[in-house]
């Protein structure tokens, strides 16, 4: 794993309530931890990821916090079939130096609706969206329990979220009332087209949103099509014109990967240097 990769992986590993400390090569995060606010610094040294706190730890919250850094930097993720399929591939040899684990939210809950602030908007909107939502959880994203009681004026109004208040409100609910989103993750052994199934009978979530969330999973079949990608997939190949279709044909070759190579394809300029 390259933690250097890893934290530039795409845009939303860089809002609150994460901070990106270049000069440190360290990476904040603040979460709740057994209901009391955390801020973790994450760095590399030696080729390993640490965690640090200011505060000392108990048992079970230095175990909930090895489970958040597990998940967020997706260290379970086998990537080996990955690298080896494009060890010797001109556009993603560069790869192979420990890219392609996109850093994930401590929970599902929070990628999704993160995931769902990304939808039908400039990016600016996203950001101000997640913005309210970490002000309101006080510095940490808020808890399917706090954003079920919040009133749909404070998405209409304060986060402005448009459409998209009444589905993150939607969802937590169902969380609270026994949704589990964690069961979404690979160690269930569910397969793509059952979880994608499942991602798109969420409120909000259509055939983009699903398969972003995906990869944030840890399924990299999907190809996330946007109006960021596909401009930018023409930009780069050179090519006026192209449908989806095309494009998912052109990565279909890198099987179960074919999302994370397109995606990586799209992103190697972010990179560089790193």
């Amino acid at each position: 794993m390259s933690f250097a990769f890893t934290i530039h992986s795409h845009g939303l590993a860089a809002l609150p309530p994460a901070i990106i400390h270049d000069d440190l090569h360290a990476y904040d995060y603040t979460l709740r931890i057994g209901g009391a606010r955390r801020t973790l610094r994450f760095t590399e040294r030696d080729g390993s990821l640490y965690v640090e706190d200011r505060r000392p730890l108990t048992a079970a919250q230095a175990r909930a916090v090895e489970a958040a850094a597990r998940r967020m930097f997706r260290l379970d993720d086998d990537l080996a079939p990955f690298y080896r399929a494009i060890a010797n591939d001109e556009a993603l040899s560069w790869a192979c130096a420990g890219a392609g684990r996109l850093l994930a939210s401590p929970t599902v809950f929070e990628d999704v609706v993160r995931t769902i602030c990304t939808t039908n908007c400039a990016w600016s909107a996203t950001t101000r969206m997640i913005a309210a939502l970490v002000a309101l959880g006080e510095g940490a994203f808020p808890s399917p329990e706090q954003l079920a009681k919040t009133p749909d004026r404070w998405f209409a109004d304060v986060a402005r979220m448009g459409y998209r208040g009444p589905y993150v409100r939607a969802i937590a609910r169902d969380v609270v009332n026994g949704l589990d989103l964690e069961a979404f993750l690979p160690r269930h052994g569910q397969s793509d087209e059952v979880v994608e199934e499942e991602l798109l009978a969420l409120p909000g979530v259509g055939p983009y949103a699903a398969a972003h969330i995906m990869q944030l999973l840890g399924y990299h079949r999907r190809l996330i099509l946007d109006s960021w990608t596909r401009p930018t997939f023409l930009k780069l190949t050179g090519m006026k014109r192209a449908t989806d279709t095309t494009i998912r044909r052109r990565f279909a070759r890198y099987g179960q990967f074919a999302g994370l190579a397109f995606w990586l394809f799209l992103t190697q300029r972010w990179h560089d240097g790193q």
